[in-house]
C-alpha cells in the first residue's frame, strides 16, 4: 500500500514538473516587457523625433517573444502598468511607436487598454 502511495505521490510531482516547465517556457515577464522598452522612455518623455533603434530592436524583440494570447495580455499588463508608473510619457508617441518601427500589435499602447480583449 505504501509503495503505491509513493508511487501516485512520484506521478504527480513529475506531472507537476512537465506543466510547470511547459508554462515557464513560454510565459513572458514584465522583467522582459520593462527591458525590451527600457530604451523607449527617453523618446516618449520628449517630443518626437526619430524613434532610436534600440527602442525598436526591443520592440521587434517584445513582438516575437508574445506568440500566444497570453503572451500577449501578459505583455499588455506589464506595458500598461509600467506606464501608469512613469509620469511624462506621450500617449500619442507610445500608441504610434508600433508602426514606427514596423511592427502590428493586437493593442493600442494606453493606460485605459483592457488587456483581457487583447487576442
Amino acid at each position: 500500500m505504501a509503495s503505491s502511495m509513493s508511487l501516485k505521490l512520484a506521478c504527480l510531482v513529475v506531472l507537476c514538473l512537465v506543466v510547470g516547465a511547459h508554462l515557464a517556457e513560454g510565459a513572458i515577464t514584465c522583467g522582459q516587457v520593462t527591458s525590451s522598452l527600457a530604451p523607449c522612455i527617453p523618446y516618449l518623455k520628449g517630443s518626437g523625433g526619430a524613434v532610436p533603434p534600440p527602442c525598436c530592436n526591443g520592440i521587434r524583440a517584445l513582438n516575437s517573444a508574445a506568440q500566444t494570447t497570453p503572451d500577449r495580455q501578459a505583455a499588455c499588463n506589464c506595458i500598461k502598468s509600467a506606464s501608469a508608473s512613469i509620469t511624462g510619457i506621450n500617449y500619442g508617441l507610445a500608441s504610434a511607436l508600433p508602426g514606427k518601427c514596423g511592427v502590428n500589435i493586437p493593442y493600442k499602447i494606453s493606460p485605459s487598454t483592457d488587456c483581457n480583449s487583447v487576442r
